[in-house]
């Protein structure tokens, strides 16, 4: 338990420090070791659409939690950085998801609100920071709002953003450290939800071809950025192309190395 206490208690200052915390989000021990090896690298945390691509799931609750677990306990046993896991919107029990994640070895997680009303959602999130407390560590809660995400067709971009900080603000007034707010690209909608969060209170997912770079993002008061299940689809290109390349008659990159 020392060591997840450590563990957590590391991640949390990475949340709050001036340099934002960038992190490569892993689906297996293979990738986990990757990212954990390389230079810079101070935390992890898990996806669970990666996760759940692993083992032939959709994204959403469909892999069965036993195995979602299980994958996330082999990764956090196998590096030595803090693990954040991917807890979805805790599978009809965030608090219970939490402490069997706990278990596993994640000091840290996302939970999405699901535009569930409001009293529920911060009722999730104060379950699962109560299940850090009983488990005797800071558990470091990403706090999703779905408010960009689920927003339809036309909707209108100043309401959105401001029912994001109202749902953003409840969360952290209940104790949740950072807000994770996905489908927030532009830079003037970012400067919009900091000022309303306050500075090292948001995060970001990265996102090919939109976002910005994580040095204007740090710039701009983001506490941190995250990759979600788009490194793996990096991974899942990169093979792919490979696999083109030899059927059409060449040869494997020859830049492949051996990654351990």
């Amino acid at each position: 338990m020392t060591d997840l206490v450590t563990r957590a208690r590391a991640l949390l200052d990475l949340h709050a420090a001036p340099e934002i915390l960038v992190l490569t989000n892993v689906w297996d021990v293979a990738s986990a070791r990757v990212v954990a090896g390389t230079d810079g690298v101070r935390a992890l945390a898990t996806a669970s659409h990666g996760i759940a691509a692993t083992f032939g799931y959709e994204d959403g609750e469909n892999i069965p939690l036993d195995l979602h677990l299980d994958m996330v306990g082999r990764i956090a046993a196998a590096v030595e950085l803090p693990v954040s896991m991917d807890l979805e919107a805790g599978y009809g029990d965030p608090g219970g998801t939490t402490r069997r994640a706990i278990a596993a070895g994640a000091v840290g997680g996302n939970l999405e609100d699901q535009m569930k009303p409001l009293d529920e959602a911060v009722a999730a999130v104060e379950a699962v920071l109560r299940a850090g407390r009983d488990a005797g560590i800071d558990f470091v809660l990403n706090a999703r709002t779905d408010a960009l995400l689920r927003a339809g067709a036309g909707a209108d971009r100043a309401e959105l953003l401001a029912e994001a900080v109202r749902r953003g603000r409840a969360f952290l007034e209940v104790g949740a450290p950072v807000v994770f707010v996905p489908g927030l690209v532009a830079r003037e909608e970012i400067e919009t939800v900091v000022e309303g969060l306050g500075r090292n209170r948001l995060t970001l997912i990265s996102v090919p071809g939109a976002s910005l770079p994580a040095r204007e993002l740090q710039e701009l008061g983001v506490a941190r950025v995250s990759t979600g299940p788009y490194t793996q689809r990096v991974a899942l290109t990169a093979l792919q192309d490979a696999v083109v390349d030899m059927v059409g008659g060449g040869v494997l990159p020859p830049g492949t190395r051996t990654l351990t």
